[in-house]
């Protein structure tokens, strides 16, 4: 019998993606090589190319069982008229609603990071007006209804001459969580603005920029030594107890040796409520960075969260459901001085089915009992198990006497995907979305890729080749 000649790789799947030079779509294969998960694509003018996806074969295959039904926005925005990713949005075609949506109120921004997927700047763009960021509130809400997460943005929103007006509007619509995302410099600097920041509590809550310790570091995506900026600004937020999600921008083997100690530091932080890591998104101004050895995949962030933290276990950091390819979680309580890891009780079942008895946490003793306090309910462990469910979510509702936000701590690991590791089947699952100049909602990846004003030229012309073929 003869022996036949085989690839240097097991095949596994097949999806679309881009061409990271001209943003054609392309044909992808997903495949297992040396212990790894690559994407490995053809455009018709540029050639073949390779990206690494992930380091971790086991998760990667995981994946697929934290796919739930897909829950629609009750209004759509657009047609779909020329396929994914060209008819954002949202389209009807797009498999999830807004779970968290960007309003942009300024392009400006105090700082110019060398890092910025908005390549926003001091003199960049324009400020919007009130009239413009009240109809981009009401369009997510006519999308949502009662929108989870609205996130105030920019460029740096609170150089907006009307800030505090904008989170008046904002505060006025049925938003569940309204987030400000900042990069700290007003807040250290002032502390009656962030005293008066801590009086739309609750429902309200700081992400902040933290992305390294080392001032070189801070230097090479920011621009400049922000180490005291940092620190005088968490400062403010501990001495008014506001709610704050630590947020760092990753690159391999620039600050990926910090998360541990990040996360470390953030759990003896008053007001710290989580650690978001964000590896970069190719998109928007880049410097310093070279796609072929500093991007950092989910899975690459997610071992070295266990390896660094040691608070962890593997079952404790999680594919979200409502888009696991792009989405990693984790949970955790904070009692007594220690830490209580939450998500490693969580029958992925339940979660994918909206149960409310999705945590049996009495394996642990020293939880149980800690529960069986907290939640004042005598020995009912269903009744504590309902309550701390609450928790579990996006967005927490309290009902325990003795525990509020502050003793939850979560992990989230966010990857916005760029035209290098473009996967239609995450795109279509997207659940963070940018409201854009023209009122409609554009999920993040795409908005970056495709939809701001210098990319439009280039989105026109695929829609033209589109129409073509």
């Amino acid at each position: 019998m003869l022996n036949m000649p085989e690839r240097n790789y097991i095949y596994y799947d097949f999806t679309e993606s881009l061409c990271e030079k001209c943003l054609r779509k392309t044909d992808a294969k997903i495949v297992f090589k040396k212990e790894k998960v690559y994407m490995q694509k053809r455009c018709p003018e540029h050639g073949k190319s390779e990206v690494l996806i992930a380091d971790d074969i086991p998760y990667y295959k995981e994946i697929r069982n934290y796919n739930k039904a897909s829950e629609m926005p009750l209004k759509f925005n657009t047609k779909t008229d020329f396929g994914c990713p060209y008819d954002c949005g949202l389209c009807t075609d797009h498999e999830q609603h807004s779970c968290l949506t960007i309003v942009e109120i300024t392009d400006r921004c105090n700082l110019a990071c060398p890092t910025c997927y908005a390549n926003s700047a001091p003199n960049f763009g324009r400020h919007r007006t009130l009239e413009e960021i009240e109809k981009m509130l009401d369009t997510i809400v006519k999308n949502e209804g009662e929108p989870d997460v609205v996130q105030i943005s920019g460029g740096e929103p609170t150089v907006h001459p009307q800030f505090f007006e904008i989170l008046d509007i904002a505060k006025s619509k049925p938003i569940r969580h309204l987030m400000l995302n900042t990069n700290g410099i007003r807040i250290a600097k002032d502390k009656n603005f962030t005293k008066k920041l801590a009086s739309y509590m609750p429902d309200f809550e700081i992400y902040l920029q933290f992305d390294s310790f080392k001032p070189e570091v801070l230097r090479q995506l920011r621009g400049e030594d922000l180490t005291e900026t940092r620190k005088k600004a968490l400062e403010h937020l501990n001495e008014f107890n506001l709610s704050t999600t630590l947020v760092v921008t990753l690159q391999k083997d620039l600050n990926d040796s910090e998360i541990g100690e990040i996360i470390r530091f953030a759990l003896k932080q008053k007001c710290v409520r989580g650690v978001t890591f964000q590896p970069t998104q190719i998109a928007g101004r880049f410097e310093n960075f070279n796609p072929k050895t500093d991007k950092i995949t989910m899975t690459e962030v997610r071992r070295k969260i266990l390896e660094q933290a040691k608070i962890f276990k593997p079952e404790d950091l999680i594919p979200v459901p409502c888009n696991p390819d792009a989405l990693v979680m984790a949970y955790a309580l904070k009692l007594d001085g220690e830490v209580f890891p939450l998500t490693r009780y969580v029958n992925p079942e339940d979660l994918l089915n909206n149960s409310k008895n999705t945590i049996v946490y009495e394996q642990d003793e020293r939880l149980h009992k800690h529960m069986i306090n907290l939640f004042s309910t005598g020995n009912s462990v269903e009744k504590a198990t309902e309550e701390l469910h609450s928790l579990m979510c996006c967005l927490p509702q309290i009902d325990a006497p003795n525990l509020d936000y502050g003793n939850l701590f979560r992990i989230i690991i966010m990857q916005f995907i760029d035209a290098y590791n473009f996967d239609v089947r995450a795109i279509k699952k997207s659940c963070v979305h940018i409201v854009d100049k023209d009122y409609k909602i554009i999920p993040f990846e795409t908005m970056n890729l495709f939809y701001r004003d210098e990319k439009k030229k280039i989105l026109e012309e695929r829609r033209k080749e589109v129409l073509r073929f």
